[in-house]
């Protein structure tokens, strides 16, 4: 007897390449990109005025858990064409990020699916790392990340720690939060710090009140998660804090991704790992 016809499924994300993604945001799906892509470096946006690109450096390296920089772009350029080494082959960080946000003195006034509009010849564009990037790995030993499970972006928070300043730039460190069984956050601490370029190891387990956090279920950025009973948060330094420090220092202005809207980089985890 014949056996039903099954229609072949598409793939999941996290089986798409990077510049299948990237066509799929450029072309207007509009998500969070956490699960997408999976073995390749996803990045935050900031793009400045270039009279601020070398306080955003410097704020970069006195800051390097939370903003360790893949890459920085030439004024006015939006894509890598004809690097030696390209982050995003064909890419373009104004159009392939499924959501961005547009600044003006610090205040957001857009949160638009494609950047073209607002791009400026003097804008300096950086990519930062991202804490998505190790997810892969967490998944592929089975820790548990619960926002996937939720189906939810992931919750960041601004904390009462302070980066430290550079020039016109200064603001407080935001941190990501994923909650865990306590028998599975040795075995993160031990994968996520062999990724440095994508902030590496937490910055702090257990009570949010810690860093000034004062409830879990109201996140600054990105979706609340439900931590299961037994679960302790844990909390990783986040590319969002230069969109802290730019709503704090208020530039004229400035163009970043939407929190948990990453450009997806064609830059393989393997590149970024250490032993």
């Amino acid at each position: 007897m014949s056996q039903p016809r099954t229609e072949p499924q598409a793939p999941g994300p996290e089986a798409l390449t990077p510049a299948a993604a990237r066509a799929q945001f450029r072309a207007g799906l509009r998500r969070p990109t956490s699960g997408f892509s999976a073995g390749y470096a996803q990045a935050n946006l900031l793009a400045l005025p270039r009279e601020l690109a070398f306080d955003m450096l410097l704020f970069a390296q006195r800051n390097p858990k939370s903003c360790p920089v893949l890459g920085v772009f030439e004024p006015g350029q939006h894509d890598d064409a004809g690097s030696a080494s390209p982050l995003l082959a064909d890419g373009d960080v104004r159009t392939d990020i499924p959501a961005y946000r547009f600044y003006r003195e610090g205040a957001l006034v857009a949160e638009p699916d494609d950047a073209t509009q607002h791009w400026r010849e003097d804008l300096v564009a950086f990519l930062i790392g991202c804490s998505f990037t190790f997810e892969a790995p967490l998944l592929d030993a089975g820790i548990p990340i619960a926002h996937l499970e939720q189906g939810v972006n992931v919750p960041m928070y601004k904390t009462a720690i302070r980066c430290a300043p550079a020039g016109r730039l200064s603001g407080p460190l935001v941190v990501s939060m994923r909650p865990m069984p306590a028998h599975r956050i040795a075995d993160a601490v031990r994968i996520t710090s062999r990724y440095p370029g994508v902030h590496g190891a937490p910055v702090h387990i257990g009570s949010p009140a810690e860093l000034g956090i004062r409830d879990l279920a109201a996140p600054d950025f990105g979706d609340p998660v439900e931590v299961p009973a037994g679960w302790t948060p844990v909390f990783w330094a986040c590319g969002v804090t230069p969109q802290a420090a730019v709503m704090e220092s208020k530039p004229e202005l400035a163009i970043s991704h939407a929190p948990g809207h990453m450009l997806i980089t064609d830059l393989p985890n393997t590149a970024l790992q250490v032993p």
